[in-house]
This record gives C-alpha cells, sequence and structure tokens, in this order.
C-alpha cells in the first residue's frame, strides 16, 4: 500500500464494523491519520488495534454537540481534518403502512440528519485547511425502491440531495463532496439476507458476487485521495451490476 493518503486526517462515523470499519483500516495503512466513531464500544478495540494513527469516540451522529466534540478531538490529535466518510447508518424493515412516525424519524434522524451535522461541523475546518473531501455513504436504495423500507429509501435519496447541495455550495472552498451508493455487500446489516437467500441474491446480480466491505473502502479510499481532485457532486454506483 502506497502512502496515498499521508498527512491527511480522516473522520469515520459507523466504524466499528462493516464497511466503516474496512474503510479505517485502509485508509490508516494508506498513511491517514483517523478519528473512528460509532455507537458501539468495539470501536475503542479497533482504534486500539489499528495503532497511533488512530483515535477512537462513542458518538451518536444526530447529537450537534457530539459532532464537535468529534471534531475537536480530530484538530487536537492530528492538527486538522481533511477527509469526512459519513458511514453510519441503519435500515428498518417495515411496510409503509405499517412505519410509525417514531420509526421514520429514527432512521432520517441517523442516515440523513447525521450527515448534515456532520458537515456542518466539519466543513469549517476543511475551509480553514484549504480545502478537503467529504464522502456520504448512501445506498442503491437511493435510486431505486426495495420493499418495506420506505423511511431508508427517502433517507437515501434525500443523502444524494445534500451531497449534491453540498458539493455546490461547498465547491469555492475546494471541498468535494461525493455519493458512495453500494449494493449489497457483506455487512451486519444483510447478515440476516445473506444467511437466508445468498445464492438467490448473488445469481441476480450480474456479477453473481456479494460486495465485501473493503470493495467499498477501496472506492473511499480514491474519493478521499488526490485523484479524485476533479470529482465532487457525483454517485458512485458500487453494486456489482445490480443497476445496470
Amino acid at each position: 500500500m502506497t502512502n496515498t493518503l499521508a498527512g491527511k486526517v480522516a473522520i469515520i462515523t459507523g466504524a466499528g464494523r462493516g464497511q466503516g470499519l474496512a474503510e479505517a483500516e485502509l485508509f490508516v495503512a494508506a498513511g491517514a491519520q483517523v478519528v473512528l466513531t460509532d455507537v458501539l464500544d468495539d470501536v475503542h478495540e479497533v482504534a486500539s488495534a489499528l495503532g497511533p494513527t488512530a483515535r477512537s469516540m462513542i458518538h451518536d451522529v444526530t447529537d450537534a454537540n457530539a459532532w464537535q466534540a468529534v471534531t475537536t478531538m480530530a484538530v487536537e490529535a492530528f492538527g486538522g481534518i481533511d477527509v469526512l466518510v459519513n458511514n453510519a447508518g441503519i435500515h428498518r424493515v417495515a411496510g409503509l403502512l405499517e412505519t410509525s412516525e417514531a420509526l421514520f424519524r429514527e432512521v432520517l434522524e441517523i442516515n440523513l440528519m447525521g450527515a448534515w451535522h456532520g458537515i456542518q461541523a466539519v466543513a469549517p475546518v476543511m475551509i480553514a485547511r484549504g480545502g478537503g473531501s467529504i464522502i456520504n455513504t448512501a445506498s442503491i436504495a437511493g435510486i431505486r425502491t426495495v420493499p418495506t423500507s420506505s423511511a431508508y429509501i427517502t433517507s437515501k435519496f434525500a443523502l444524494r440531495g445534500l451531497t449534491k447541495a453540498a458539493a455546490n455550495e461547498l465547491g469555492p472552498h475546494n471541498i468535494r463532496v461525493n455519493a458512495i451508493l453500494p449494493g449489497v455487500i457483506r455487512t451486519p446489516m444483510t447478515a440476516y439476507a445473506l444467511e437466508t437467500r445468498e445464492t438467490a441474491i448473488s445469481a441476480a446480480i450480474p456479477l453473481r458476487t456479494i460486495g465485501e466491505p473493503g470493495d467499498v473502502a477501496e472506492l473511499a479510499l480514491f474519493l478521499a485521495g488526490d485523484g479524485s481532485r476533479f470529482i465532487t457532486g457525483a454517485d458512485h454506483v458500487i453494486d456489482g451490476g445490480s443497476t445496470a
């Protein structure tokens, strides 16, 4: 691994497992200093294993004050912020008419408002530093519907809109904002579906395989680095051809 992120400081939410964990591991290997956050205590063990270029914090992304604490940690520990990966998210299965207001709000608060809080907290630090890269983890559910997931679908469609709005407003400050749209990736979120019907799911994907967290991490690494300097406001689908 070459040091493609050498000198860069990143914050990754939802980094205790799954895609966020894979991104944190790859970013550190690429030379970045990384602040990992999650609501899970596992994040501390993960950061400890990554070594001195990693820090961790228990973090509720829906809490604006908690975002300020994370931002302060990154600046005090590593001197600034160059990359933000808004990876934290949840999925709740419920039919549209069976979805309660509380469930709908919970999904939007974490998946959409969490990213909004993150952008608001981190962008001023990036502006002072001369630029940066913000990566929002959306989903192919943000470009097509899936059954019994109205809250999740709404949050991911909206996150794509937030990505484009932020890219437009922050572009003059040399801050790039992009969205990653994964398909079926082998994470705890998809564990039950894959346990019960992986063969059928794989057969419906043109590449006939399930994505791995490392696949998404490689895309995030590219968007975080200087090689993507002219890419912003874009949807980056990574789904094995499922939406082709």
